[in-house]
């Protein structure tokens, strides 16, 4: 059985692989949605952040709620990508992890979430509480001013992953996340990054449930 999905995986990452190189991606063509963004100052060190806030809680269907409910671990992972539109590489990476596993003693969600400054235990009742802490993005530092181009149009390219097989592309995103916010930018030799293609086109779903989408762009002023 492994076998056979071994040579499964291979068949369709040669056919992505093909037709990745037949068809050149467009940014464009990605599935869009809406975020909110906003520049941050802060008065005292005069740092300009860019702040992102989305929403990606459809990655939880009925089949991985249950799942949820069941007792059993699961990992959801948020990875977004600083790109300017029509350039191949990402400017810079902003993400959280978050550790959902419910006790069945206390019936209540135990949620382990790592964003940007480290990780932090949490509780919730309910699903609509674990969706709320572990599936939404607000206010997330995606960027510092200073890495993006004036008047050159920004969007962010998102991929969500739930039970991401590799633990140590886990443990990458966990200290990359733990930095302090606004700390994203990326620099040669950094892990977790490629190109758009590598990112968003050529990836084989590993995970039990993956999204990509982006954003629309927004333009930083001089």
């Amino acid at each position: 059985m492994k076998l056979a999905r071994r040579v499964f995986a291979a068949v369709m990452l040669f056919a992505l692989s093909a037709r990745a190189d037949d068809d050149p991606p467009k940014q464009e063509a990605l599935p869009q949605r809406q975020a909110n963004f906003v520049w941050d100052k802060n008065e005292k060190t005069k740092q300009v952040l860019l702040k992102a806030s989305f929403s990606y809680r459809d990655v939880i269907d009925k089949g991985l709620a249950a799942k949820l409910a069941s007792g059993l671990p699961t990992v959801i992972a948020m990875r977004a990508y600083v790109l300017r539109e029509g350039d191949a590489n990402p400017i810079a990476l902003a993400g959280r992890t978050c550790r959902v596993s419910y006790d069945l003693w206390e019936e209540v969600y135990r949620l382990k979430v790592a964003t940007a400054g480290g990780e932090r235990d949490l509780a919730a009742v309910n699903l609509e509480g674990v969706l709320r802490q572990c599936a939404e993005a607000r206010d997330l530092p995606v960027a510092d001013k200073t890495l993006l181009t004036v008047n050159k149009p920004h969007f962010l390219g998102v991929i969500v992953e739930v039970n991401p097989i590799s633990p140590q592309m886990l443990a990458q995103m966990r200290q990359w996340v733990s930095r302090p916010a606004g700390s994203t930018g990326i620099g040669p030799g950094d892990a977790l990054f490629g190109s758009f293609v590598g990112l968003f086109v050529r990836q084989i779903g590993t995970a039990d449930k993956t999204l990509r989408f982006r954003t629309q762009s927004v333009t930083p002023a001089p």
